[in-house]
């Protein structure tokens, strides 16, 4: 499992930065600037358990792939495609504030790690199929009506 400071660290150079994002192995070549990581980072915050439980989100990729995620309180989770509703499952876990997932289509695994945002349900993560770098991704919480 990646540190939360190797995840909030690359995930800083591609939301600041732009494409293409950095490894985590190789963020020890990256300049960061500290008085802007820490503006960036103000702009984040943890997660709770209770928010991340039975909740239902919507993630997206880069490519435009759009999926449901559907969280559950024993750390398993299904995702659907978001109209022809094919299912995998995956698992789910709360540590210092950020949400790893993994998700299992097939021979391929996805791993990534939710960072919240402050202002708006709209989070962002960093996604690896099978140990390499894939994609970045947002993801937006729903809410109950």
């Amino acid at each position: 499992m990646p540190t939360k400071k190797a995840v909030l660290q690359q995930l800083f150079l591609r939301e600041v930065n732009g494409a293409p994002i950095t490894e985590r192995n190789e963020l020890s070549h990256c300049t960061i600037i500290e008085t802007e990581f820490a503006m960036w980072e103000r702009e984040k915050r943890d997660f709770s358990f209770d928010e991340v439980f039975e909740s239902h989100w919507i993630k997206t990729c880069t490519a435009g792939y759009i999926t449901e995620l559907i969280f559950k309180a024993d750390g398993s989770l299904t995702e659907f495609t978001l109209f022809n509703r094919l299912k995998t499952v995956g698992h789910w876990v709360l540590d210092e504030g950020l949400l790893y997932v993994s998700i299992f289509k097939g021979e391929n695994q996805y791993d990534f790690v939710i960072v919240a945002n402050s202002s708006v349900n709209i989070h962002s993560a960093i996604e690896y199929k099978n140990g390499e770098l894939h994609s970045y991704l947002k993801l937006a919480q729903t809410r109950k009506v």
